[in-house]
């Protein structure tokens, strides 16, 4: 893992280097305003996308689960306290209790050292410039397209928070909530049944601990035993997922609720039938829905900070 970690970094240096050219170049200086806004970065970190997408096609080379990983980061950043990178602090008692040991994300979260890579060629490049919290989303966005998913332009210019929020990062969706819980939760954040089958559909490809299952692990396999969220085609990102959800045979109860729970027939049920006959559809919603998700409650203007370092609050040092 570390050779592949180091590899990344490297391939995202050189572009860091090509980016730092053409910002020299431009003379630009930091952007600034207060709204999410897909040209950001353009006068400030020209290259900030290629940067980030150099090093996340390095590192799924050698892991292909990183970019379901990657995405599944930013879902679990937003949900909590918004879209802030508060998902990526690690401990710093008293002042940081991280987000990374509740029940949602010990042993299940993951990409972290990807993320650092990310951090530090666009330091490279642009110091002080791109925020954790856009990286995520940078990263969602990428991961996906590499996946053989849509494309969409990703609302950048999140700034990072200084505080985790413990207590919300353990009311994260869960994968054995009944769907009027999970509606809740999504309802919560301002998504709807819409968003819900849709961003849910990211469980079209990476991996899951069969402890999460519905089978709950099959005779003798231990409870980190990873399993295929789907089996048809695993690593790539496509709507064959709801084609599993039709045939009773989603690996998540919280996926298979969407179909089979009483309330479904009215709310989710129509959507999962609707994206299971059109990847199209399923394609356009997605890339709604994660515009939406990446809109809850970002700090931007002058709230948060930039992290140099996306595990720690700058005040801490390095």
């Amino acid at each position: 893992m570390a050779a592949a970690s180091s590899s990344s970094a490297s391939r995202g240096l050189l572009a860091a280097a090509h980016c730092a050219l053409l910002l020299a170049m431009a003379g630009a200086a930091s952007a600034g305003g207060a709204a999410l806004s897909a040209t950001f970065y353009d006068a400030s970190c020209p290259c900030a996308h290629d940067v980030v997408r150099r090093v996340i096609q390095d590192a799924r080379v050698s892991d292909p689960r990183m970019p379901a990983s990657l995405i599944r980061l930013h879902f679990h950043d937003c949900f909590v306290q918004g879209c802030d990178g508060s998902l990526l602090l690690d401990d710093d008692l008293p002042t940081i209790q991280t987000e990374k040991n509740v029940l949602a994300n010990n042993n299940s979260a993951r990409g972290f050292p990807v993320v650092d890579d990310i951090k530090a060629a666009l330091e490279e490049a642009c110091p002080g410039i791109v925020s954790c919290a856009d990286i995520l989303a940078l990263a969602a966005e990428i991961s996906v397209e590499l996946a053989g998913g849509p494309r969409w332009s990703v609302l950048l210019g999140r700034r990072d928070g200084t505080t985790t929020n413990v207590e919300s990062a353990n009311n994260l969706p869960s994968p054995f909530d009944e769907l009027e819980l999970l509606q809740e939760k999504f309802r919560n954040v301002n998504l709807d049944s819409t968003d819900l089958v849709a961003l849910q559909g990211a469980h079209t490809f990476g991996k899951v601990q069969c402890q999460f299952t519905r089978e709950n692990c099959t005779a003798g396999q231990p409870e980190g035993t990873l399993e295929d969220l789907d089996r048809v085609t695993p690593n790539l990102f496509d709507n064959k997922y709801y084609g599993n959800l039709l045939e009773g045979s989603a690996q998540l109860r919280s996926d298979q609720v969407m179909l089979s729970d009483p309330v479904a027939a009215t709310t989710t049920a129509p959507v999962v039938h609707r994206f299971a006959a059109d990847q199209q559809d399923f394609f356009r919603n997605f890339a709604a829905s994660m515009i939406k998700m990446g809109n809850i409650s970002p700090l931007t203007g002058s709230d948060g900070e930039i992290r140099k370092n996306c595990r720690r609050v700058n005040s801490k040092g390095y």
